[in-house]
């Protein structure tokens, strides 16, 4: 694995969402791949996260809100931001 980050990239904040319409949504960092591990496993259905409180948000399944957005749990644990 390659731990090093890309030049043109900006560090990844301490919160974020992936929903544009979210106060944490940072389009700069979405320019590049980013991973999330909880508990030392790499998880890729993330939907936003905070390293600091120690939680990530995941969709529920399938299920949705009236405006067609998925519904999103906590899970809590130790939370890593990093490249790809």
């Amino acid at each position: 694995m390659n731990d090093t980050i890309p030049s043109a990239a900006p560090a990844l904040p301490d919160r974020l969402s992936s929903d544009p319409r979210s106060p944490h949504h940072d389009a700069a960092v979405f320019r590049h791949d980013i991973g999330i591990r909880l508990n030392g496993k790499e998880r890729f259905d993330v939907e936003e996260y905070c390293v600091s409180e120690g939680w990530v948000k995941v969709p529920a399944g399938k299920t949705v809100d009236r405006k067609g957005k998925p519904l999103l749990i906590t899970i809590k644990g130790q939370v890593e931001a990093f490249y790809k």
